[in-house]
C-alpha cells in the first residue's frame, strides 16, 4: 500500500512532488466526461515517469493476434483502447529554456482533484539549475455539461528574474500507446489547420478508420489585461500549435486560457468534423473559462445530489466512496448506447475493449439505482445489439442453432481478447448477462422488458448452455469441462462450481422468461420463435432437466461447496502462510506456482452466493464464508466488494469494513500495486454495493424494497438515495437507527429487518438499530 495521497472529504489531494508515484497519481487524478477522457499529465513538457493519456469513447485498434499456433476459434484482433491526440499541451520556456520539471528542482507541489466540482487543479514552485525561480498554476477539466468540450487556465509567474516566455499550445496526434508492438502508432495525419490562436488536426486510426477531429484556441493574460500577441506556427508531422513570445517581468503574472473540443466520427460526419470541431471551441471560447467552470461545478452538484454516499466520521471512507462514484460517472453517462464501461475507463490504456463481464455484475446495480431508468436499459440494450455477433463468436467455437456466447472483451461484439483460459473457457460471462436482465426486471418491475429484448438474449444464453454440457455417465449428471471461473488463478478445471450453478439458473430463467412472453405477449412471442426458430417443447424439456440434474461439486464433511472438482487436493493453506514480501503473488510467482496453488484471486463460490443469497441458508453461507475468504488473496479488483457484501449479511462488522476500504481505496492507496496502468473503474461499483447492499442491506425480493441495515464501529452515520419504481429514498443510518425519508410524491412499502412498512409521500420512517 502507498498512503502518500491525503485524507479529504472532497478532494484527492497531492502534497509534495513525488515523482516515483507520478503515474499512480496520473491515474487517480485523471478527469472525463463519458465521451472523452485525460490522465493527470502535465500540461508542459516533462521528462520524468508518466504515461501521456487521452481518451476518447468507443475509438479502438484492431491489433492482429500473435501466436505461435493458431487455434480454432481465436480472435483475430485485440483491441486497444487508443492513446488520442493530446489536447492538453502548453509547452513554456524562459529565454529558450524548457520548463521540465524533471530537470528542475521542485521546492513546493499541490496536485488535487476537486471532486465536488469536477476539475484538476495543481501549483508548483520551481527552480531551474540556474537559480531562476517560477510559479505555476493549473485548473482543467472536461465539461461534462458540454462533453466535446475541454479547458485549461495555466498560469506562469518568474519570481527572481525578468526575461522573454515562450508559450507554445498545441494539439498533437503523433502519440503512442504504451503496449504497441515494435513502436507501432496508431494514428494518421489527415489535416491540420492552425491561425494566429487556434489549431486543429484531424487524424484517422489505422484499420478502422475512426476520425478524430483536436482543436484548441488560446488567449493571453497579463495583470489581467489581453495581450495582444503575434505567433508562429510550429511545423511537425501530425502536430498543429503556435508559439508566442512575450515579455514576463518579476512578480507578473502570465495566464493561458485553452479551449479545447475533441470530435469523432462516432458523432458526426467525417467531412464535417474540422466545422464540428471549431464550433465547439467558438462555444468554449465564447463563454469563457469561467462560465464554463461554473457550469462544470453546476452539473456535479445536479449528479452528488442524487448519488452522494455520506460517512460521517470517517474521512478515508468518505474520501474513498465519493472517488469511487466520481471516476463512475466520468466513465459513463448512459445517454448513448453505443458505449459501455471499460475497466480502466479513460484512466488508462491497459486490458483493452470497452466492456467486460465486470458491466453486468458490478456497475449495473450502481446505475439501476443513481440514474434514471433509461440509463440502465441502453446497458441491456447494448447487449441486445450485439446479440448476432454473440452468436458468431459461438458458431467460430462449433456451436450452432442460435447459441450465443457473449465476448469476454469487445468494442463491437466481436471477442477479442487473445488469452486462452479467458477467450475460451471464462464462459461464466454469459451467466452475468443473463443475471442483469434478471436484476433489471426484479429492481424495475419491467417485466415488458423480456417481450422486446430479454428473451431473444436468454434464448442465445440457454442454448449456449445446453451445448457447453455433457452427461456424465459415471456421475449421471450433467457436468462442463474446461471452464475457468471468475478465479482465475485456477484454469483449465473441470465442473467450476460457480459456473454449474450460474448455467443451471440461466436455463431455469430462460425457460420462465419465455412461457411469460408466450402468455404475455403471444404475437412477440410468436415473432420470436419464427425468428429464432424456437422448438418450445424440445428445447424448454431439455433446459429443465439439464437445470434439474447438473453437478455442484461439494465437500460434506466441511459442508462446502468446491471451487471445483480436486479442489481439497491442493495443499490446503491460508492467504496469511504468504510472506508478505511475496504479495501480491502474481507480481512475485509463476504462473505455474500460482495454479498448481489452493489461493484464490477474487470470489468464485462467494460470488455466486451473492448474486443467489436467497437460495442458500445463513448456515451455507457462513461456512463457505469462513472456508474462502481465509484462502483469498484478493489480487482482482472485483474480489473485496463481495466479501464485504456477504461479511456484512454474517454481522462480521470488521471483516466488511476492511474489505470496503480495500475496495473503495483500492486506487488511492495502490493495494495491489498496479494503479499506475489506469484506475479499476468497474470495482468502484463494488464500493456502492458494499454499502448500500453490505452496511445498508439493500435487496428486493417479491417486488418490496429491502434493508436490514448496520453500522461500522467506525462511523458515526452514513447515509445515502436510491431511486425505486418512481420514488425516491434518502436512508441515513446512525448508531442508533435507521431513518428513511420519501422524497418522491407517492408512498411506498419498503421491509425493514423483514418488517412491512409504509413510506407516506414526503414522509419519514424511524427504526431502531438492530
Amino acid at each position: 500500500m502507498k498512503q502518500y495521497l491525503q485524507h479529504h472529504e472532497w478532494q484527492i489531494i497531492e502534497e509534495g512532488f513525488n515523482p516515483e508515484y507520478n503515474e499512480i497519481s496520473e491515474s487517480v487524478c485523471s478527469i472525463g466526461n463519458g465521451r472523452m477522457g485525460q490522465r493527470a499529465n502535465f500540461e508542459e513538457q516533462y521528462s520524468g515517469d508518466t504515461l501521456p493519456g487521452s481518451y476518447v469513447a468507443g475509438i479502438y485498434y484492431p491489433d492482429k493476434t500473435r501466436v505461435g499456433w493458431w487455434k480454432i476459434g481465436y480472435p483475430e484482433y485485440f483491441a486497444k483502447v487508443l492513446n488520442a491526440p493530446n489536447w492538453i499541451g502548453i509547452d513554456i520556456a524562459f529565454d529558450g529554456e524548457q520548463l521540465d520539471l524533471a530537470h528542475c528542482k521542485v521546492e513546493s507541489f499541490r496536485r488535487v482533484l476537486d471532486m465536488q466540482k469536477g476539475r484538476l487543479e495543481r501549483y508548483v514552485t520551481a527552480q531551474f539549475p540556474d537559480g531562476r525561480r517560477v510559479e505555476i498554476a493549473s485548473c482543467r477539466f472536461c465539461s461534462i455539461a458540454d462533453d466535446e468540450i475541454g479547458a485549461i487556465r495555466y498560469s506562469v509567474k518568474p519570481l527572481n528574474f525578468s526575461g522573454t516566455l515562450s508559450i507554445t499550445p498545441y494539439v498533437n496526434a503523433d502519440v503512442i500507446n504504451q503496449d504497441s508492438n515494435y513502436g507501432e502508432k496508431f494514428w494518421v495525419e489527415v489535416e491540420t489547420k492552425t491561425k494566429r490562436s487556434q489549431a486543429y488536426i484531424t487524424a484517422e486510426t489505422k484499420k478502422t478508420e475512426f476520425q478524430v477531429c483536436t482543436g484548441m484556441r488560446f488567449s493571453i493574460f497579463q495583470n489581467g489585461v489581453k495581450v495582444n500577441f503575434d505567433s508562429l506556427r510550429v511545423h511537425k508531422e501530425k502536430y498543429a500549435g503556435r508559439t508566442v513570445d512575450i515579455k514576463c517581468e518579476k512578480g507578473r503574472e502570465t495566464v493561458v486560457y485553452k479551449y479545447a473540443a475533441v470530435v469523432s466520427s462516432l458523432n458526426h460526419e467525417k467531412a464535417e468534423l474540422l466545422e464540428r470541431c471549431q464550433e465547439a471551441v467558438k462555444r468554449a471560447h465564447d463563454k469563457g473559462f469561467e462560465v464554463l467552470l461554473q457550469e462544470q461545478a453546476d452539473a456535479w452538484a445536479a449528479k452528488w445530489e442524487e448519488a452522494d454516499i455520506r460517512i460521517q466520521g470517517d474521512v478515508a471512507a468518505q474520501q474513498g466512496i465519493r472517488f469511487n462514484i466520481f471516476q463512475l460517472y466520468q466513465t459513463y453517462t448512459g445517454e448513448d448506447e453505443r458505449l459501455n464501461i471499460g475497466p480502466k475507463g479513460f484512466t488508462g490504456e491497459k486490458y483493452g475493449g470497452s466492456t467486460y463481464w465486470d458491466t453486468e455484475a458490478y456497475c449495473f446495480p450502481f446505475y439501476l439505482a443513481t440514474a434514471d431508468q433509461h440509463v440502465a436499459r441502453n446497458l441491456l440494450v447494448y447487449r441486445y445489439r450485439h446479440l448476432q455477433k454473440a452468436i458468431e463468436n459461438a458458431e467460430k467455437l462449433g456451436f450452432s442453432g442460435g447459441a450465443a456466447l457473449y465476448p469476454m472483451v469487445t468494442m463491437n461484439g466481436e471477442e477479442c481478447h487473445n488469452e486462452w483460459e479467458i477467450t475460451f473457457e471464462e464462459i461464466h460471462r454469459n451467466g452475468a448477462i443473463a443475471y442483469a436482465i434478471h436484476d433489471y426486471i426484479r429492481y424495475t418491475g419491467e417485466k415488458e422488458y423480456l417481450a422486446e429484448y430479454g428473451a431473444e438474449v436468454l434464448l442465445g444464453i440457454a442454448r449456449f448452455w445446453a451445448q457447453r454440457v455433457h452427461f456424465s455417465q459415471p456421475k449421471q449428471q450433467y457436468v462442463m469441462h474446461g471452464v475457468t471461473g471468475p478465479n482465475e488463478y485456477e484454469n483449465n478445471v473441470n465442473n467450476n462450481w460457480y459456473t454449474n450453478y450460474i448455467a443451471a439458473w440461466c436455463l431455469r430463467f430462460a425457460g420462465e422468461s419465455m412461457q411469460y412472453v408466450k402468455e404475455t405477449a403471444p404475437e412477440q412471442y410468436s415473432a420470436l420463435a419464427g425468428r429464432t426458430n424456437f422448438k418450445e417443447q424440445e428445447e424448454l424439456r431439455r433446459w429443465a432437466e439439464i437445470a434439474g440434474n447438473m453437478h455442484f461439486p461439494a465437500d460434506a464433511q466441511l459442508g462446502i461447496y468446491l471451487q471445483q472438482e480436486g479442489y481439497l487436493e491442493k495443499e490446503i493453506l491460508t492467504a496469511a502462510d504468504i510472506p508478505a514480501a511475496q504479495r501480491p503473488i502474481n507480481q512475485h510467482w509463476s504462473w505455474d506456482r500460482i495454479l498448481r496453488s489452493c489461493f484464490i484471486k477474487q470470489a468464485d463460490v462467494l460470488q455466486g452466493m451473492y448474486f443467489f443469497e436467497d437460495h442458500f441458508s445463513e448456515e451455507d453461507i457462513r461456512r463457505n464464508y469462513d472456508f474462502y475468504e481465509p484462502r483469498t488473496v484478493h489480487e482482482s479488483s472485483l474480489s473485496p466488494c463481495v466479501h464485504s457484501i456477504l461479511a456484512a449479511r454474517l454481522r462480521k462488522e470488521e471483516k466488511a469494513y476492511e474489505m470496503y476500504l480495500r475496495t473503495a481505496r483500492l486506487d488511492l492507496d495502490d493495494y495491489n500495486n498496479d494503479t499506475e496502468d489506469g484506475c479499476h473503474i468497474t470495482s468502484m461499483a463494488g464500493a456502492w454495493m458494499a454499502v448500500i447492499k453490505g452496511f445498508g442491506g439493500m435487496r428486493v425480493y417479491d417486488d418490496t424494497l429491502q434493508f436490514s441495515p448496520m453500522i461500522p464501529s467506525q462511523w458515526n452515520a452514513y447515509a445515502f438515495k436510491l431511486r425505486f419504481r418512481g420514488a425516491l429514498l434518502q436512508v441515513k443510518v446512525t448508531k442508533e437507527q435507521a431513518i428513511v425519508r420519501n422524497l418522491s410524491a407517492r408512498h411506498l412499502d419498503i421491509k425493514i429487518y423483514g418488517n412491512l412498512f409504509t413510506v407516506e409521500a414526503g414522509g419519514d420512517l424511524s427504526v431502531g438499530l438492530r
